[in-house]
């Protein structure tokens, strides 16, 4: 997908009402009430314009860096841009997003969404639990919510991708692979065709996976491309390295496991 330029100005929000402590990120610092505004997963719940809410599509979401840079989703193409918190205020540059063509509801959505980012100038932000309203000066509001990063132990890992560390090709269709880190210090999964069980010591940013146990199904040839394929990330140490609600692992000969959190 190209990558389109788009300006959509200058954005800054006020600090949440009643603020605990202070969140760095880029050369300024923002005030937080419950949780801090940097590194944390927010997601668009709503957007208020003229009176009228409309809610937003699944996916669009904001999140700001430690280190000021910005990702996110209008509700159809993602964006990124970068974040200067200075006091009470944090001002976002100019943004890109991609250029993905869009269904009626989510492109619709994402041309609001981006032109209250882009005209409403300052935002009031109020926080109330893991809530955060920002709400421009005629009236205008967008509705979000903290969502909470999936833990590495117990969650069920949904296989989306293999590949290395250049590139990444989604799992052919119909495959099912999935993985669940236990806290007992065990794995157990499903490769493609057959499930699989193990041991699994999580330490400094790595996994110490043990040879995988499988059952013995006989499966079409995408299956078991697939099943071969993960059965080299066992018996070795992977590091990982968990985004929200995505994993990646790295196998110490390069194969790279992408996958999401099951809801």
């Amino acid at each position: 997908m190209d990558k389109q330029r788009t300006t959509l100005g200058v954005l800054a929000l006020l600090p949440l009402a009643a603020a605990c402590g202070t969140q760095t990120a880029g050369s300024g610092s923002a005030r937080t009430e419950t949780a801090p505004l940097t590194g944390v997963h927010w997601t668009v719940d709503s957007l208020t314009t003229g009176g009228t809410t409309t809610r937003a599509p699944s996916g669009a979401y904001l999140r700001i860096g430690d280190d000021g840079r910005v990702g996110g989703n209008l509700g159809c193409n993602t964006f990124g841009s970068k974040a200067t918190l200075t006091g009470d205020r944090v001002a976002f540059g100019p943004l890109w997003t991609t250029g993905m063509a869009c269904g009626k509801g989510p492109a619709g959505f994402e041309r609001s969404l981006g032109r209250t980012l882009a005209n409403r100038g300052a935002f009031t932000a109020e926080a109330d639990g893991g809530r955060l309203t920002l709400t421009a000066g005629n009236g205008d509001r967008i509705g979000l919510t903290q969502e909470k990063d999936a833990p590495l132990l117990g969650t069920k890992w949904t296989v989306t991708a293999l590949g290395d560390r250049n590139v990444s090709q989604p799992l052919p269709k119909g495959v099912d692979a999935y993985f669940v880190l236990r806290e007992d210090g065990t794995f157990e999964g499903r490769l493609g065709c057959n499930h699989a069980f193990g041991r699994a010591t999580v330490s400094d940013g790595h996994i110490t996976l043990s040879r995988a146990r499988t059952t013995r199904m006989m499966c079409q040839d995408s299956l078991m491309r697939t099943e071969k394929t993960l059965l080299g990330v066992f018996d070795s140490k992977v590091t990982y390295r968990l985004d929200h609600r995505g994993i990646a692992l790295t196998s110490t000969n390069g194969t790279v496991v992408s996958a999401v959190a099951d809801e």
